[in-house]
């Protein structure tokens, strides 16, 4: 089962996206610069109506990093990863599941869109069954789409 985000528009430069998330380690620094009120201010002007800064937080502090993988912890199912396997300079990134109940890869693609600018395309396939397929559907479609609003409106 294969589902996309819309298109986002991100704030920075292609390369800059790509090198910021082609290195899980950069994402944990947002983490660290949570409590800078500067920081708070331009990142809530950044995100979309419904994202607050304690939810980002939250989310952070539940996941470990190193430059390939992230772990976090989802109730009920456990600790769940996700590790890089393809990187594609500038264009895409590719990610696998590692520890997960239901088998998938991610992929965030990117574009320019302008020399300031670019935009990003969320994709995940997941391995499903039919009769899971029409459980998770409406669920991972909106999980997607949360995910790539979250990266577009990080601070690259």
């Amino acid at each position: 089962m294969k589902t996309e985000s819309n298109v986002k528009t991100v704030m920075a430069p292609q390369d800059v996206v790509y090198a910021r998330l082609s290195d899980l380690t950069n994402v944990s620094k947002v983490r660290e610069r949570l409590d800078d009120p500067d920081f708070q201010q331009q990142l809530s002007q950044q995100m979309p109506d419904g994202h607050k800064i304690d939810e980002i937080r939250e989310r952070l502090d539940s996941m470990q990093f190193d430059a390939d993988s992230v772990s976090m912890d989802v109730p009920p199912i456990g600790n769940i990863a996700i590790r890089i396997i393809e990187r594609e300079p500038e264009k895409c990134i590719k990610f696998e599941s590692v520890n997960s109940p239901i088998h998938f890869y991610l992929w965030i693609q990117l574009l320019p869109l302008t020399d300031t600018s670019s935009k990003m395309r969320l994709t995940v396939d997941a391995d499903v069954n039919p009769f899971m397929r029409m459980m998770v559907e409406k669920p991972l479609k909106e999980g997607v789409e949360k995910l790539a609003d979250m990266l577009a409106s990080l601070p690259y």
